[in-house]
């Protein structure tokens, strides 16, 4: 199905807020592909932006859910402590740093009763029986991999697809396990060699993913042998995204790197430097999503103030050279530059 697209690029699930029925609707109907984000929306507002999307349009689509983390012994409250003054600052309390599931087993069975054409999951493998339930219901699974390990085990397990990502992209890593020892919660593959380990072991399609932005990056990856090139970051921007204002900013002004981080959600995610991360990556536990949580207040107060110092600013390293045209324009400009790129080849 997302082999079959007019363009071979998929819009990637952005939690949080970019992404929207409106996105998502303006990018298949451009001949692309593209995923709701079914993560920290509760299940009744998923349902709403599925059967918003239809409305939009009846082009297939996709949802990803963001499989339930181990819970964590990382002291959580110490970090608390530490990031008080920032609430304070605010005027706004810290929450709760709970583990919760993120309500996953009512979102898998609201996808599977849905019959959403492809589903895919995040941080790791679903359960056997949700596979089978959504492969009755005829979707496709697609895991999201960012090692070798983590992809031969998403095979073996049953999906229909890999996401595989590398090192370069914006938001949350996938990592199956997030280990502290590395800054990225495992060993960090850039996007083109994780692509030629990941294909040597496995015959499933691949979906590249992880700084890329241009119509030549979509074209190197379909070489490589991925059948679509998924991309966030270069849609953020798009007037249909539910990107905020204050992020929106930080990713236009184009003079901050990026890096990866757990001090927002206790999970590595890349994004854009700012003060909070300064402050506090150092310290940050690998306890998701109980820092997500203690943290969510506070990064709700720093973009109601249109304030980018203390909210995740997530983007890929590639973020300057995304813009700010609809999507269906940023589809068709990638388009026009990966027959080019084609075409460069071919001579």
């Amino acid at each position: 199905m997302i082999d079959q697209t007019r363009v071979p690029v998929v819009v990637a699930p952005m939690a949080g807020g970019p992404s929207t029925p409106e996105l998502v609707a303006a990018a298949v109907g451009a001949g692309a592909f593209a995923f709701l984000a079914g993560a920290m929306v509760a299940p009744a507002a998923l349902g709403a932006q599925i059967d918003r999307t239809r409305e939009l349009t009846g082009e297939p689509f996709g949802v990803n859910l963001f499989t339930p983390s181990a819970e964590s012994a990382a002291d959580v409250e110490a970090y608390r402590e530490r990031v008080l003054a920032d609430a304070e600052r605010y005027g706004v309390p810290l929450g709760d740093p709970v583990w919760d599931d993120d309500d996953y087993q009512a979102k898998v069975d609201l996808l599977v009763a849905a019959e959403v054409p492809v589903v895919s999951f995040t941080f790791g493998l679903p359960r056997p029986s949700d596979v089978e339930r959504l492969k009755a219901a005829g979707s496709l699974v697609v895991v999201t991999v960012s090692t070798p390990a983590d992809a031969r085990a998403a095979a073996a397990a049953g999906a229909d697809a890999l996401c595989v990502q590398g090192a370069a992209a914006g938001g949350h890593r996938g990592v199956f396990l997030d280990d502290p020892a590395y800054p990225s919660g495992a060993p960090a593959y850039d996007l083109l060699p994780l692509l030629r380990l990941v294909s040597a072991q496995t015959d499933l399609p691949l979906i590249a993913a992880g700084g890329l932005t241009h119509g030549a990056d979509v074209a190197a990856v379909v070489a490589a042998g991925a059948v679509a090139a998924q991309l966030g970051t270069a849609f953020l921007r798009c007037p249909e995204a539910g990107t905020s204002a204050a992020h929106r900013t930080a990713l236009a002004e184009a003079d901050r790197e990026t890096t990866v981080t757990r001090a927002f959600s206790g999970r590595p995610a890349r994004g854009l430097v700012n003060q909070f991360i300064t402050d506090h990556d150092a310290n940050a536990p690998a306890a998701y999503p109980n820092v997500n949580n203690l943290t969510k207040p506070l990064r709700a107060a720093s973009s109601a103030a249109a304030d980018p110092e203390a909210m995740s600013l997530w983007a890929g390293q590639a973020y300057p050279l995304a813009s700010d045209l609809p999507a269906a324009e940023v589809v068709a400009r990638l388009a026009e530059q990966y027959q080019a790129a084609v075409a460069r080849l071919a001579r």
